[in-house]
């Protein structure tokens, strides 16, 4: 199934207000939050509908009640759970991102002290569970990977977008961007 703009507006309406983890903000407020950002740095429209939709599978498990459902303690693999559902939707500018934000943060804590040093003790948790600090190799790999500079921007603005009480543009204004977005893509197929 292909989402369609409707079908994430649903998403966020249905599950929008859960608590995002053990965070201070909901799953809606760390999407804006994380979106805001990438738009406040002149990101293209494609990296903001990524880190607008970047935690999208959290919200999809949910939906999905999916039988596969990681059991607590385990890695829900949320980066890949939403790829089957907007791949025919996106371009990789905006796939990739979201796919690599998890291995971003690996990559990150192994080649900086003081990125590790400043992920909330929820996020910290999490890297245990998605693998742990990269390898030298792994490292190299992530590295060498198309889209790992956009990872790599998303993974911050996704860490610091965890701040209660934060204004951001609304859910309308980042549908109206993933929206545009989609459309650019299938003009292009037209073409």
């Amino acid at each position: 199934m292909s989402l369609q703009i409707e079908d994430i507006r649903s998403l966020f309406e249905s599950y929008g207000e859960m608590p995002y983890s053990r965070e201070p903000v909901t799953q809606l407020q760390h999407a804006l939050q994380t979106a805001s950002l990438a738009e406040s740095e002149g990101a293209p429209d494609t990296l903001v509908a990524a880190a607008f939709l970047h935690d999208l599978g959290h919200m999809l498990r949910l939906h999905q009640k999916a039988s596969d459902a990681p059991k607590p303690g385990e890695d829900d693999l949320h980066q890949f759970f939403a790829l089957p559902f907007l791949r025919s939707r996106f371009p990789d500018a905006v796939l990739e991102p979201i796919k690599l934000h998890v291995e971003a943060k690996r990559y990150l804590c192994a080649i900086d002290p003081a990125y590790h040093a400043g992920l909330s003790p929820v996020s910290v948790h999490s890297l245990e569970l998605q693998g742990g600090i990269h390898s030298r190799d792994e490292v190299e790999r992530f590295r060498s990977l198309p889209f790992s500079d956009d990872a790599l921007r998303l993974r911050r603005w996704d860490d610091r977008a965890k701040t209660p009480g934060v204004e951001t543009p609304n859910l309308a204004h980042y549908l109206a961007i993933v929206e545009s977005v989609q459309q650019r893509r299938s003009e292009a197929e037209l073409r």
